[in-house]
């Protein structure tokens, strides 16, 4: 693997040719005490979980003068036997360990060689809570270096820090997955990274090794040695001139904004659109085997025509079809033809990933001249320098709140290596983002690094515009010929006139089944506990937070004493609005009495309608919060005067007294907009909890109705061309109710068409769709027992591989009790996801196995993906029908005639689409798709169901048969 396979796309050129001279300067590089007495550590265990997996071998390598001179290597003897993916992985069998010496005699043999000396272990995070785990292991040593974190500092610029990686790339010892190997492999790297570091900007070794000198930190020995060591300990450390010589190098050209040309618009020829999909065409070019497929070249055509037109498309493209290429080709000939950029919105990470990663270097590499294309992300996705300068210098108190179990002193430490990769990578990257810099989220407040476009300071932030990431990335997104990016921003973008993005008027909306719905997540407005507690945690008053740091930095202004008094008063009002919105969360609480059902185990939720307004309950919120707004009032108005007033005298204060203040004037507006309920737009609701002890999760909210009137009034009219598409949006072939959704059917009907596209699979030959008529209904009291043994016989039947997607907890967790002992018996493997398991690894160990099975919930019903052998049945127990109490459902039955018919339906409807579509990935896989819900025989709109499936016909089963059925149907295709 070499060095520029590593680096991230657009690495400067001369932090280029600095990594890649690294391994010929590791030769002769001499870093003293930093290469003396160290020992380096790697270990081998039978899995991940701390609690439940062991040591299997321990290897370690003192180093003295830069070389190592003695090693420690011993197999580990567990209580079990050796998982066969691990001895598949380590080549570490049963037999090797049989009579190795147990885990505290291994770990006490390698305390005897440590000696307490520094150890070094990549991850040592995953090492050391092994190793102390055993009894005896805090003796191995109180100075644990973790190289996985300090290579992210050192060598930022990499795509990833894996040690087989890096190894690879530097020319060290290969990683094989056997600890000593291991070893070796880091200590090559040990120099690598320290040249790394050596090589940080002039004053940036000595800035770092300062910050926070009160937080214990285990990089902090390392970067004060070598700032001495070059000289650098007092040198001035300026991150704006750094990144003001880096970001000379580049020139952005923004692209016009379409709205504003004269003259016609520039269109391939349909004919040329077609050949681009031939054999010998662009697309047919860029694949060795190529095959032509009729409905992708529909779809570039209708994308193609869209663009000429200035109209609209809703285009339904099933599974392979091949939607991204048909859409790409011809907008980025338009962009490219006409100077302007054009827009590709997605629902998830996982289609952005394969867009940026994938399809559009594929076509930049095919196309002439190139294409350029620019990811762009939500705020909190960039760092935000003027937020990191601050988080560098002021106090963590009141920043750094409840982490749960781990020490404040730990979290405080994360916080400081954080900062560190952040300026290490702000300093080598013209743009960028977070997401690969492996921050512990979970631990480093997100806030502390990062802003949101309410809060961007702008013009008052000293980094703006020109060495600001997040500008930075707009710049170069407007002089694309292609902007990826997601729903929640696009949308965030509409709802701020169009502040955050450049101006795209031809846009192509992707996954658009979920536009919707996350149009009314990103527009709601709400009132949150939490929330606001942080919120007044953070502006803090004289003695803490935003408002103390102020008052101290406002003692070397001419007008201090002014300042201060002004401060004062800020720091007086904020807290009697905090006491009056406390008070308002008490009363809040109190409507929980007002639900009559609705909610999960925890929590509640109450639709706020007039019934709801008459209660007593509700008339002692209303006055509490009006109490809470005429201090919010009188916060804001100090608050506002304030910055006034220091603008005059240092803008960089008054932009922080801004920031840190706005929360007061969102939570003000929000919270008027909730209590008088006069805008009939949205509908109102509370989520409540049935602890007091959780009250700090609470909310009021207000979402938006009618997503698509907001939609067809405001966005639409602005934009040029807005093609949706999705494998599932029609009902039953009909695009009624999507058109409603997205505001289309609100413009006049020449300006949009609609075109339905079939699958490029065999879902006839490769898809089962059975329906068992004779299911209890799912209220009935025997339908769980029912359903434990119906998924008995089908998961016998398939021999596992089988998800199940279960439309609450409470169901899902009563069959998994009564299932997984009765599968066990049989050899079968069932996971359920728990509370707090995360999906990500519910997903990894789901496809680990093949024969392995699952009971999932909303998380997996859509953007799953596992092929072949390891999914081969999906199981549909109960229809996606949104909560007859659901806040939104109420209010739509309030308002309209045939609500039910016009929302509910439909989106059940799609949400089955969806969840049949986990089943055929590619076009080779089969399965058999099982709706265990008998509404669909007995009532009338099952036919819209089945109607609306791949594969439109269904075979009608009793329970009893469903087995022997799929036992039919498998040995059919054996």
């Amino acid at each position: 693997m070499s060095i520029d396979s590593l680096l991230i796309p657009g690495t400067p050129r001369e932090t280029a040719e600095a990594y890649a001279s690294l391994e010929e300067r590791a030769k002769t590089a001499d870093f003293g005490v930093l290469e003396d007495d160290i020992v380096f550590l790697d270990t081998e265990t039978t899995g991940l979980s701390f609690r439940n997996c062991e040591l299997i071998e321990i290897a370690a390598a003192r180093m003295s003068g830069g070389k190592l001179v003695e090693r420690f290597r011993t197999f580990v003897h567990p209580s079990g036997p050796i998982p066969p993916e691990i001895s598949a992985l380590t080549n570490i069998t049963d037999l090797d360990v049989s009579d190795a010496p147990s885990a505290k005699e291994a770990v006490s043999a390698l305390a005897d060689f440590v000696g307490s000396m520094p150890v070094l272990a990549h991850n040592a995070t995953f090492d050391r809570t092994f190793i102390e785990s055993v009894s005896g292991g805090r003796e191995v040593s109180d100075h644990w270096i973790d190289t996985l974190s300090l290579s992210r500092i050192a060598l930022p610029r990499l795509v990833t820090h894996r040690l087989s990686d890096m190894a690879s790339a530097f020319g060290c010892d290969t990683v094989t997955h056997r600890a000593m190997d291991d070893v070796d492999a880091l200590a090559g790297i040990w120099r690598i990274l320290l040249l790394g570091l050596s090589d940080m900007p002039t004053g940036l070794l000595g800035y770092i090794s300062r910050l926070h000198p009160d937080v214990e930190w285990q990089f902090r020995p390392i970067f004060s040695y070598l700032a001495d060591m070059w000289g650098d300990a007092d040198a001035p450390f300026s991150l704006k001139q750094v990144r003001h010589d880096l970001i000379a190098q580049k020139n952005y050209h923004a692209r016009c904004d379409a709205a504003e040309r004269d003259t016609p618009f520039e269109v391939e020829t349909r004919d040329t659109v077609r050949e681009s999909f031939s054999p010998d065409g662009l697309v047919g070019k860029m694949y060795d085997s190529f095959e032509s497929r009729p409905d992708q070249v529909q779809m570039a055509v209708e994308v193609r025509n869209a663009l000429a037109t200035s109209t609209h498309r809703s285009v339904e493209a099933g599974t392979g079809v091949g939607k991204s290429i048909a859409y790409l080709v011809p907008e980025i000939e338009f962009a490219k033809l006409n100077n302007v950029t054009v827009g590709v919105a997605t629902k998830t990470n996982a289609l952005t990933d394969q867009l940026v990663s994938h399809e559009l270097p594929a076509l930049n590499a095919a196309i002439k001249g190139g294409v350029s294309f620019t990811s762009l992300k939500g705020y909190d996705h960039y760092p935000c320098l003027h937020r990191v300068d601050k988080a560098a210098i002021n106090d963590f108190s009141g920043i750094l709140l409840d982490k749960g179990q781990k020490s404040l002193a730990s979290v405080e430490a994360d916080v400081l290596t954080a900062l560190a990769v952040v300026y290490a990578f702000s300093c080598q990257s013209p743009e960028g983002d977070l997401d690969a810099l492996g921050i512990r989220w979970r631990f480093v407040p997100r806030e502390m690094l990062t802003t949101s476009p309410a809060e961007c300071l702008r013009s008052k932030c000293p980094y703006y515009p020109n060495e600001c990431l997040v500008h930075g990335a707009r710049r170069r997104a407007a002089s694309s010929d292609v902007v990826v990016t997601n729903h929640s921003l696009l949308l965030r973008d509409i709802d701020m006139d169009g502040k955050i993005l450049p101006p795209v008027r031809h846009w192509v909306i992707d996954e658009a089944h979920g536009f919707e719905a996350e149009a009314r997540r990103q527009w709601a407005r709400e009132v949150s506990g939490d929330s606001v507690r942080e919120g007044f945690e953070m502006l803090g008053g004289t003695k803490s937070g935003a408002i103390h740091a102020l008052m101290t930095q406002s003692s070397n202004l001419e007008e201090t004493t002014l300042v201060t008094r002004l401060l004062t008063k800020v720091a007086a009002a904020a807290s009697r609005a905090s006491i009056s919105t406390s008070d308002m969360f008490f009363r809040l609480h109190e409507l929980s009495r007002v639900v009559r059902g609705g909610g999960g185990y925890d929590s509640l939720t109450l639709w706020i309608d007039e019934e709801a307004r008459s209660t007593p309950e509700w008339a002692a919120l209303s006055e509490c919060a009006h109490q809470a707004i005429e201090r919010l009032e009188e916060a804001t108005k100090s608050a506002r005067e304030t910055v006034e007033v220091l603008a005059q005298s240092s803008p960089e204060m008054a932009g922080d007294l801004g920031e840190s203040s706005r929360f007061l004037f969102e939570l003000l507006d929000n919270l008027r907009l909730i209590i008088e309920g006069e805008d009939k737009s949205y509908v109102y609701s509370a989520y409540l909890s049935r602890r007091k002890k959780d009250i700090g999760s609470e909310k009021l909210v207000a979402e938006k109705l009618d997503i698509g009137a907001d939609l067809g009034s405001r966005w639409l009219p602005e934009m040029m061309s807005v093609v949706y598409t999705s494998a599932t949006m029609t009902v039953a072939d009909k695009f009624d109710h999507f058109d409603h959704a997205v505001g289309l059917d609100l413009l006049d009907r020449s300006m949009y068409k609609d075109v339905q596209l079939s699958s490029s699979f065999d879902y006839e030959n490769n898809m089962s769709v059975i329906v068992t008529r004779d299911m209890p209904q799912p209220n009935d009291p025997q339908y769980l027992d029912a359903l434990e043994d119906l998924l008995f016989d089908i998961h016998s039947a398939m021999g596992g591989s089988v998800l199940t997607l279960f439309t609450n907890r409470r169901d899902m967790e009563r069959v998994y009790e009564g299932l997984a002992p009765r599968l066990s018996q049989i050899g079968l493997d069932l996971l359920s996801q728990d509370r707090g398991t995360s999906a990500r690894t519910l997903r990894q160990k789901f496809l680990q196995n093949k024969t392995t099975s699952l009971l999932a919930l909303k998380s997996f019903w859509e953007g799953f993906d596992a092929t072949g052998e390891t999914l081969r049945c999906v199981v549909i127990p109960k229809l996606p029908f949104a909560s007859p109490r659901d806040p939104l459902v109420r209010e739509r039955d309030l308002r309209e005639e045939r609500a039910w018919f016009n929302h509910s339906l439909p989106e059940a409807v799609i949400e089955v689409k969806q969840a049949a579509g986990r089943l055929i990935r590619t076009a080779t896989d089969s399965g058999v798709l099982v709706l265990a819900d008998s509404r669909l025989v007995t009532k009338r709109y099952g036919r819209q169901f089945i109607a609306s499936l791949p594969k439109s016909d269904a075979t009608l089963l009793e329970r009893a048969n469903v087995r022997r059925y799929i036992g039919m149907w498998r040995s059919s295709r054996a």
